[in-house]
Parts: structure tokens; C-alpha cells; sequence
């Protein structure tokens, strides 16, 4: 998930700066698509869309990593839910995933992806 995300920026990046040459727009456009990929897949991995702004100082690619990782684990998790999560989560007894949590349903504002 993590080259899905990074080989287009880095292609994005080399196109931007073959057409208006170094600077700025060039290097943010490098990080344009992970930020974007960032802020959509965040809520599945109990962490906030504006850790997507991240990528702005740094980061970004530890937070990305971390977020894919989880979402690899998805629907059980072994991180603890956050504050607004937990009405939405439950304890698993299924014994082949004992100590994990298991989210019972999306909340409204993630409801666009197939990860359910």
C-alpha cells in the first residue's frame, strides 16, 4: 500500500517538474498524493484526517506506515479505540482473535470505502 501511494507521487512529481522546472510546486506536488491517501484511509486506523498535514513537516510516511499497517489488521485491531470510537467497538471473544477489538460498524463519515 505504501509504493501504491509513493510511485505515483514520485511519477506526479517528475512530470510537474519536467513542465515548470525545481521549486516549490514541484515538491508539494510530491506529496499531494500521500496527503490525499493520508486524509481518506485515516479514520479506518482510528487516526484523524488532519494527520494528514503531516506530510507538511515530516512525518507523513511514518504516519502513512503506521496507518496501512492497521489496516492490514482491519476489522480486528489490537490498538486501543479512540475516545469517539468506542460506542462503535466491541471486545472479541472469538479465540483465534483474543485481546483484539473488533468495529462493529463505520461511523457516517467513513462510510465511502470497501474496507467494511
Amino acid at each position: 500500500m505504501v509504493l501504491a501511494v509513493l510511485i505515483p507521487s514520485i511519477v506526479l512529481r517528475e512530470l510537474i517538474e519536467s513542465r515548470s522546472g525545481r521549486g516549490p510546486v514541484a515538491d508539494l506536488s510530491a506529496i499531494a498524493v500521500p496527503m490525499a491517501a493520508t486524509a481518506w484511509l485515516a479514520p479506518y486506523a482510528s487516526y484523524r484526517r488532519r494527520d494528514a498535514l503531516l506530510w507538511l513537516v515530516g512525518p507523513g510516511i511514518y504516519v502513512f506506515s503506521v496507518i496501512a499497517w492497521r489496516l492490514a489488521l482491519a476489522p480486528y485491531r489490537d490498538w486501543r479505540p479512540r475516545p469517539e470510537e468506542l460506542p462503535r467497538v466491541r471486545w472479541s471473544r472469538d479465540p483465534e482473535h483474543a485481546g483484539t477489538w473488533y468495529l462493529a460498524e463505520p461511523s457516517s463519515d467513513v462510510d465511502h470505502s470497501p474496507l467494511r
